[in-house]
């Protein structure tokens, strides 16, 4: 074999270990480290779509002052997000994945937050809205700083909450509209399968009543490809 050759099949047998490593080393199961890691919104929030006076960013925390939801410009499609929320007592909010339009937030993926639950079996803090139950509510109590470490994965999707993997999705087995694996009944009109894999990540503002306010901070994202 000739030495050109030889180098060849050394690039890409070092170029399927990488990726091979990157797959690995996804932090589907733990917090990672994310020092180095982009802002998702920066401080004058400019790389945001959001209607005036609905959002504030102050001293890093971001917080809604009203129901509107921000969103980013940026698309995202294979991503690791990390964040910190805290809630009021019956506060409702949610961290929208991947949306196929920003108009309708049924077109995303909603990781909820909530400071206990919704009242509906599918709308407890941890859930993918209307889809799948946490496996453990490792929620700390109202007042009291949260982590999420939500990673976007192709069709799989993954949420480490509090350092405990509790959700691990694959959007490939939602085949009906409106029925969830198990044959349970959902509010999306569209096959999760054929849901977007790209879009705006987005956070709900003020929703429910009484108005209880949820605020975010330390909100890193990482594209993984």
């Amino acid at each position: 074999m000739s030495k050109k050759r030889i180098l060849s099949v050394f690039v890409a047998v070092l170029c399927l270990s990488q990726g091979a490593v990157l797959s690995q080393g996804l932090p589907t199961t733990h917090h990672p480290v994310t020092d180095g890691w982009k802002d998702l919104f920066r401080t004058d929030l400019s790389n945001a779509l959001y209607e005036p006076g609905t959002w504030v960013m102050e001293d890093g925390v971001l917080y809604a002052e009203d129901r509107g939801t921000i969103w980013t410009r940026e698309k995202y499609g294979d991503f690791i997000l990390d964040l910190e929320f805290k809630v009021e007592k019956d506060a409702n909010s949610g961290v929208f994945l991947r949306a196929g339009d920003i108009k309708d937030a049924l077109s995303a993926i909603e990781v909820q937050v909530h400071e206990t639950g919704d009242g509906k079996p599918l709308g407890v803090v941890g859930a993918i809205y209307d889809l799948l139950l946490p496996r453990k509510n490792m929620a700390k109590p109202a007042g009291e700083w949260n982590r999420y470490t939500i990673t976007c994965d192709d069709n799989k999707i993954y949420l480490v909450f509090n350092s405990k993997q509790v959700i691990d999705m694959d959007l490939d087995q939602w085949t009906e509209p409106h029925k969830n694996p198990d044959g349970t009944l959902n509010k999306f009109a569209r096959a999760l399968k054929d849901y977007a894999r790209s879009g705006p990540v987005g956070f709900q503002g003020i929703h429910g009543r009484g108005g209880h306010r949820v605020w975010y901070r330390k909100i890193k994202i990482k594209p993984i490809r």
